[in-house]
């Protein structure tokens, strides 16, 4: 009796406090336990605070998440458990699963802003068309208070056709001899690379220029502030030149053309720039907003006025970042040296990474042991802007990983292993589309777009141009059609690549696409389109843009079924049946085959039975019965029944 008077005691003591606390009891200093006449009025009790939403960034642990959720651990624990995650509570979650904790616990979970207001439709739209590794650096970045703000180095990739000397450009800025090092004179990866001008810190990224690396090059310019464009005087503006001003401009950067090459005699910088302006790169001393510096990497000519450039245009721009801040940044490549283990170059985005920080990058984590500048220097720290190899990771993570801090190694292990776990059940999810003509629409209407990117590619240049004008006059004031790139010849993985990095949809007019482009496609959702016919392609698209567009279906075999006996009704023939292979469907399209050649035309399987009960399906091995809707008097014992099923396509 006592031991139950006690746990009421302390039931309503935890009440008390709940309500802010009460009358003391005048013994033990303890809150009043709500019995007897000195009880409280009812009408003072106060409702504890519901919380409709929490911010959590990109990883918290249980107890934290309790915390801001006001709810038990074991709350979240329990959920977590319905959803196969045996979790302790100082397990770390990412955001997403706890969007869905919140979810089942009717609380929304956001990510950190800089304002309490929403963001605007058209940051929405902006942050749709980027990667997710620039949603959460960029997310990190807003989170950071203004007044903590400081100016940091313009990050500049250098881009352009291959042979049209970007690699000697860096040289003569770094003055140092990397050209020579190279095989055939062709650069074989990424570099990061800083100098000082005036004063001032620059971090290059020096990207190459064949073709067989465009995804490389893509990743250059998504991670960087300004493009430095690269085309040679003597040249001019080449496939890959188009290609690269096509990533800088999806990415949203800056773009400085250097005409390189100035001081050859063949150079013709007119018409370079006429091409320049074609592609919509219009120079400032024909009225535009490029900025074109005429430049030899030879002889030194110009390379101070690009630099002053560079510094103009980051001046301008005002990028800034929080050394004090959350450390976050990318990955521009990763190796496992064998003499040093995994080694990764690291760009610092945001924050300040020092030697032995437990780091988070993609799915693997590590502590770093040992972190060098690109001289090979040992260095203590890296700030924001600042390119570094580190040591220490335990695996070697891919070029575009997004790393950042952790508070300890456990909890960047945690994390490192939930993101591992979560890739596996990504792996065997259907592949989802990025974005298909029927989707635009639905998409515009929800506000997640206004735009639709089209990649186009054509048979020849007499066809390209008509092509492109009917695509452009098809926007109108409340969504538009941008072209990100129109080029002659099949479709190439560059181009899925370029559609996956801005949810556009590829049009092929009278052209192919090569095997490695359809299987990308394939893998991560890209749509291509092939037509032959202008006003089809009009048609479709017009239709997309107003909601109207129907989806098209393929007939897919699914099953075969071999006649073994025919019973006759007064009602039809029902066709005695076994299944050799895949499945037969109640419902499902279907038609008589002999000897290879089409018995029946196509129709339907109106009856499907499975002794005497009727049947859904019936697969490999079994028997049934079978009744088709038009044609099965033809049938013939020995004859052959295929079922189809219409498939959505793109």
């Amino acid at each position: 009796m006592v031991a139950k008077s006690k746990v009421k005691s302390r039931s309503n003591d935890f009440e008390e406090e709940m309500m802010g606390g009460g009358k003391q009891n005048g013994k033990g200093g303890k809150p009043f336990n709500g019995r007897g006449p000195n009880r409280p009025e009812k009408a003072a009790r106060v409702e504890p605070k519901v919380i409709d939403s929490v911010v959590v960034e990109d990883a918290i642990t249980v107890r934290d998440l309790a915390k801001l959720m006001e709810r038990s651990p074991i709350d979240l624990i329990k959920v977590l458990m319905q959803y196969g995650i045996m979790a302790p509570i100082t397990h770390s979650i990412d955001h997403d699963t706890a969007v869905i904790l919140g979810e089942e616990l009717g609380i929304a979970v956001k990510w950190p802003t800089s304002s309490d207001e929403e963001a605007s439709a058209d940051e929405q739209v902006q942050e749709s068309t980027t990667t997710a590794a620039q949603n959460f650096v960029q997310r990190v970045r807003d989170a950071e208070k203004d007044e903590a703000l400081v100016e940091r180095p313009p990050v500049v990739a250098v881009l352009g056709h291959v042979d049209h000397g970007k690699t000697t450009l860096l040289d003569r800025i770094r003055h140092t001899n990397v050209a020579a090092g190279e095989a055939g004179g062709i650069t074989q990866r990424t570099g990061a690379y800083q100098v000082t001008v005036e004063g001032r810190k620059i971090t290059f990224l020096d990207t190459p220029g064949h073709e067989a690396f465009t995804a490389m090059r893509a990743r250059g310019a998504q991670v960087t502030d300004i493009v430095v464009l690269v085309v040679a005087a003597d040249d001019g503006v080449m496939p890959q030149t188009r290609e690269a001003i096509s990533h800088a401009k999806a990415a949203g950067v800056h773009i400085i053309v250097a005409m390189n090459k100035i001081d050859k005699a063949s150079a013709n910088p007119q018409r370079v720039m006429e091409e320049l302006a074609k592609e919509g790169l219009q120079s400032e001393q024909w009225g535009g907003d490029t900025i074109v510096v005429e430049v030899s990497a030879l002889t030194n000519l110009g390379i101070d006025d690009l630099l002053e450039n560079i510094l103009l245009v980051a001046e301008v721009e005002g990028f800034k970042a929080n050394p004090k801040g959350k450390c976050v940044g990318t990955v521009i490549e990763s190796e496992l040296d064998k003499f040093r283990g995994v080694t990764a170059t690291l760009l610092v985005q945001n924050g300040t990474l020092r030697r032995g920080d437990a780091i988070v990058v993609g799915n693997t984590w590590g502590r770093i042991k040992a972190m060098f500048n690109p001289e090979g220097k040992t260095v203590k720290e890296a700030g924001p802007s600042d390119p570094v190899v580190i040591l220490g990771l335990q695996e070697v993570p891919k070029a575009g990983d997004t790393f950042e801090v952790m508070s300890s190694d456990r909890e960047a292990k945690s994390i490192a292993e939930q993101r591992q776990d979560d890739r596996s059940r990504a792996a065997q999810t259907p592949v989802n589309r990025n974005m298909t003509l029927e989707e635009v629409f639905a998409r515009f209407e929800k506000g997640e777009t206004k735009t639709l990117n089209l990649i186009v590619r054509a048979d020849m240049q007499g066809t390209m141009e008509p092509v492109l004008k009917s695509l452009e006059d098809l926007g109108n004031d409340e969504i538009g059609v941008k072209i990100l790139q129109a080029a002659i010849g099949d479709i190439s993985e560059s181009d899925v690549m370029l559609a996956e990095a801005s949810d556009a949809v590829i049009i092929g007019f009278s052209v192919g696409a090569d095997k490695a482009a359809v299987q990308r496609a394939e893998q991560s959702g890209v749509e291509i389109r092939h037509y032959n016919i202008i006003y089809k392609m009009i048609e479709d698209v017009e239709a997309a843009l107003t909601g109207m567009l129907e989806p098209i279906y393929k007939e897919v075999k699914i099953g075969e079924a071999q006649v073994l006996q025919l019973f006759k009704l007064r009602r039809g023939v029902i066709a005695g049946c076994s299944v050799t292979s895949g499945v037969v469907k109640r419902n499902a399209l279907a038609r008589g085959m002999r000897n290879g050649e089409e018995l029946t035309p196509m129709t339907r399987i109106e009856t499907l039975r499975r002794f005497s009960e009727d049947a859904s399906e019936v697969r490999t091995g079994f028997e049934c019965g079978i009744r088709l809707a038009d044609g099965d008097d033809l049938l013939e014992v020995g004859d052959t029944i295929e079922v189809y099923e219409r498939q959505r396509v793109r």
